[in-house]
Formats: structure tokens, C-alpha cells, sequence
């Protein structure tokens, strides 16, 4: 097995397209590869090495994808969402201790402002006219006012299979979000698991719709495939208006999404039917939160292909299990069978249970990451015996395929966006009308879970519903921002007097 990306992204004939976009010429493997060498001896020349930070803020697309197989490739590529608003870059910023924050030339994101109060330098990300998808030149800010020396990086080149490739956040209920560093191993190992799941060929094209400062875009719509020599066409981002015409440019094989996406597709399909007749898919993914069965079926009718649903978390660098693809069994409402690291199932006591008994899924392989940064708590409650503890409830059946009963983690799944109560109950915390809250989610239909909040208010004060989520709205990106507030004289509690969100909807009539 490939250690490093190196290593990993040497598969691919030089000339064969390698990444693409809408209305763009395609990069080939070998401009990726001298790509990937270039910008490494340009972070280098301005002193950034080996496990140095860089942060990346970058629209979707594909110099997004490109720019984070760079970094990720000789130093610590720190993906960050571009919706986040000024305070989450601080935070994010400050947490990471980046070395610098790479930005589009033409960038307006207040991630600029607040790396310079930081002091974090600034990297414009240039793409020249008429380049192929993917292609660009990196330009230090500070190269126009001669501070663009300083000595060159102490351990340049390319990393080795443990240093640090890529680093991520993890929402936390009862803590600050936790840092999950991924090594070069972690990350080359978890794309030939997906790589091998997939059985990708040279001659198949994934379409690219996922964000790509999340886990699942990053490793099962980028590096995956192109271990394989596979061509990624890479999008602006989901839009479900465009899907059926990216797919005509593209001519994929295949696609990865989150379950609302897919039912965004299913609901334009029908005014689309030749499009797909045309372009007829190997297979679709899902991943990130469980997918309707009922949804499944649909897809599957529509396509005429097999949809191929996995289980995945930032802490498995991704994928951890899936369906197979035919001839092999595919069982709906299933997460599938181990894909790339060993699963068990654990009890309470730590003891793994036999098939067919309900616990804690339990992972262990090359894909784990070995702890999350300076959080000593997190990793003894993290790790047992070897072992990580997903905080996911689930049984395996006597074939080995898992199904996931329930979450122990209290983290609000919104169509695959993760969302910390406690970040949402603390920004609550802060307007003045407001002396208690806790946040938890929703059951909704669609999405999955919405957020919603309880709230108390100060004695003599008054705030309404849409005064509050303007204010969350002010701090978190949007997805964050509770769809559904309710006033309350006191916040319920369970029997030990403690908060408890998790069956919080039922209890307050939400479901």
C-alpha cells in the first residue's frame, strides 16, 4: 500500500486527464504531479516545511481541489469553510496556529482580515487566463513590500507517511471543536480503501458536486479516484439547476453526495431523462448521514444503477464501511460491510460483542488517526484497548453488514453538516437577553436534523425568535443558526438535573 500521496497520485499516465470543470480545458496527471512540485518549492522558498500549517479558503472547484493535494502533499493542509463568518476564522485560525492562510487573489473572505490581526501570512492564489482546470501560481501579499524573504523552510520536499497531511475539526457537545490530525498514511490509506471499494478504472469520471473543505469531498470525490488514474470534474459546488448539465459536459460514471442532494436530484430527474440515457452511471454513492431506503429505490429506478451506500467520519480519514458494488449484496438501510479498517462492536464494560448484539461501533486500521491534538480527555475517552470509540450505536448482522441504531454522540446531523450544540448555546449565551439555552436537534424531513433551541430569558428582557437568529446568523454560517427557538421559563431537565439533548425534540412535541 501507497504511504504517501506522492505516492499515491504516481498512478495516472501523464498525458490522461486528471482533473476538469465546466468550461475549462482539463489538467493532466503529469501537470498535477509538476503542479503538486512547483507550488511545494514555492511554500518552501517562504520558510513553510513539513507539519507547517497552512489554511485554505477557497471557493469549490478546481483549484480548491488542486491547491489542497499541494499542501496536503509536503506540508499540513488545513481545508476551512468559506461560509464561516469572522469569529469562526479567529477561532479556527488561532486553534490551528497556521503558518498561513491561502486565498483567491480577488478574495473578500473575512478570513484576510482576521489572519492579518493574527499575523498570519497571506497567500493569493493566482489562476492565469485561459489555464487549465486546476492550474494556478501562488503570490505572497507580503512579496510587494520586500518582506517576502526569510530563510527557506529547515525540511522541505515531499512529507513522509507520518507527518501530518491534513488537519480538520471535529465538533465537540460538551467541549470545544477538537483538532483531528491526519497523517500522509491515514489519508493514502483511506483512498485505496474507497479506491478498491469502488473498483475505480482509469476510464471512470467522477462529477464532483461535495464541498470540498469536508472529509467526504476531499477523499472520495478527489484523492480516491485519481489513485486509481480516474478523472475528477470538479464544480462550483452543489446546485441542483446545473447537475443534468455538468453531467452532459462531463460524461461521469459516477458520483458521491449526501442524502439531500440526492433527493434534489431525484426531484428534477424526470425533466432530465435523456440526459442520464446518455451518460449512463456505473454507480452513485451516499455518505454522511443514512440515507431513506424509499430514497434508495427511487435513485436506483431513475438510473438504472446501483446506489452504494458508506459510513464515514473525519477521525477514519473518511470511509469505514459500505455496501459492496453487484455482483455482491447491497442491503438498504445498512451502512454496509467493513471497508478499509477493522469494525467491531463493543459493550459498555469495553467487551467486543458477538453479531447481532447492539453497542458501541468500535474502529481500528491505518485509515484511524492516532488522537486528536492536545486533548489528553478526548483520547483516554476516545480509545479503548486499541480501538476508537465512533460514538455511534449499532448492531452487525451475520454477513458482517452494520446497521447504525442510534447516535451516543449529541452532534446534529443537518444533511451532512455537522453541527455542535454547545458553539450554537454559547453564541446564544452572549446576547443580553438571554440567561440560559441549550441547543439540540430536530427531527426533519428532509435534512435529517434541523437545530433547534430552548431558551430563558433574563428577568425585564424580551427578544423575538428572528432577533435571535440574526444574531446567531451574525457569528455562525447559516447552516448553524437554529430554524426553530422556544421561550421557556426553565430549561428541562432530566432526572439527575442534568441537560439532556438528546430525546429533547420528543419531550418538547418537535417530531
Amino acid at each position: 500500500m501507497q504511504d504517501t500521496l506522492k505516492d499515491l497520485l504516481a498512478a495516472g499516465a501523464d498525458a490522461a486527464p486528471a482533473i476538469s470543470a465546466p468550461a475549462r480545458s482539463p489538467l493532466s496527471f503529469g501537470g498535477l504531479r509538476r503542479l503538486i512540485a512547483d507550488t511545494l518549492a514555492q511554500l518552501n522558498a517562504l520558510g513553510i516545511g513539513r507539519n507547517d500549517r497552512v489554511a485554505i479558503v477557497l471557493a469549490n472547484g478546481p483549484e480548491m481541489a488542486t491547491c489542497f493535494m499541494a499542501c496536503a502533499s509536503g506540508v499540513t493542509s488545513a481545508p476551512l469553510n468559506p461560509a464561516y463568518r469572522a469569529d469562526e476564522f479567529e477561532f479556527y485560525l488561532s486553534d490551528l496556529n497556521a503558518k498561513a492562510l491561502i486565498v483567491e487573489q480577488a478574495s473578500t473572505s473575512p478570513a484576510i482580515e482576521v489572519a492579518q490581526k493574527l499575523g498570519v501570512r497571506l497567500i493569493d492564489l493566482v489562476v492565469p487566463g485561459g489555464a487549465p482546470a486546476g492550474q494556478f501560481t501562488l503570490q505572497p501579499r507580503d512579496a510587494a513590500s520586500g518582506a517576502a524573504g526569510g530563510a527557506a523552510a529547515a525540511s522541505g520536499g515531499y512529507a513522509q507517511p507520518d507527518d501530518i497531511s491534513m488537519v480538520l475539526h471535529t465538533s465537540g457537545t460538551t467541549s470545544r471543536p477538537k483538532i483531528v490530525p491526519l497523517s500522509q498514511r491515514n489519508l493514502a490509506a483511506s483512498a485505496t480503501h474507497i479506491r478498491n471499494t469502488l473498483q475505480f478504472t482509469a476510464g471512470d469520471c467522477g462529477l464532483n458536486i461535495m464541498p470540498l473543505f469536508h472529509i467526504h469531498g476531499l477523499i472520495a470525490g478527489v484523492l480516491a479516484p485519481l489513485a486509481a488514474g480516474s478523472q475528477v470534474f470538479c464544480t462550483p459546488g452543489f446546485n441542483a439547476l446545473k447537475f443534468f448539465a455538468w453531467m452532459d459536459e462531463a460524461r461521469p460514471t459516477w458520483y458521491t453526495a449526501v442524502p439531500t442532494m440526492h433527493q434534489a436530484i431525484i426531484s428534477r430527474a424526470s425533466k432530465n431523462l435523456d440526459v442520464i440515457a446518455r451518460h449512463p452511471l456505473r454507480f452513485m454513492r451516499s455518505s454522511s448521514s443514512s440515507m431513506p431506503p424509499q430514497v434508495i429505490k427511487e435513485l436506483e429506478e431513475i438510473f438504472q444503477a446501483p446506489l452504494v451506500e458508506a459510513y464515514g467520519m473525519t477521525e477514519a480519514t473518511h470511509q469505514m464501511a459500505s455496501n459492496p458494488l453487484p455482483p455482491a449484496v447491497r442491503k438498504p438501510g445498512t451502512v454496509g460491510v467493513a471497508a478499509g479498517p477493522q469494525i467491531a462492536i463493543m459493550a459498555e464494560d469495553g467487551t467486543l460483542l458477538p453479531r447481532g448484539g447492539t453497542g458501541e461501533i468500535v474502529i481500528r486500521g491505518p485509515n484511524v488517526t492516532a488522537g486528536y491534538e492536545n486533548n489528553p480527555k478526548a483520547n483516554f475517552e476516545g480509545f479503548h484497548d486499541g480501538w476508537f470509540r465512533t460514538g455511534d450505536q449499532g448492531v452487525m448482522d451475520a454477513d458482517g453488514y452494520i446497521s447504525i441504531t442510534g447516535r451516543l454522540k449529541e452532534i446534529i446531523n443537518r444533511g451532512g453538516e455537522k453541527v455542535s450544540p454547545r458553539e450554537v448555546d454559547e453564541i446564544l449565551m452572549d446576547h443580553p437577553a438571554v440567561a440560559q439555552v441549550v441547543c439540540f436537534g430536530m427531527p426533519h424531513p428532509k435534512l435529517g436534523e434541523e437545530v433547534a433551541a430552548c431558551v430563558v430569558l433574563r428577568e425585564g428582557q424580551s427578544v423575538t425568535e428572528r432577533e435571535l437568529q440574526t444574531f446567531v446568523g451574525g457569528r455562525a454560517a447559516e447552516y448553524k443558526v437554529p430554524k426553530k427557538i422556544l421561550f421557556m421559563d426553565e430549561i428541562p431537565k432530566g432526572a439527575t438535573g442534568k441537560l439532556q439533548r438528546i430525546g429533547l425534540a420528543a419531550k418538547l412535541g418537535l417530531t
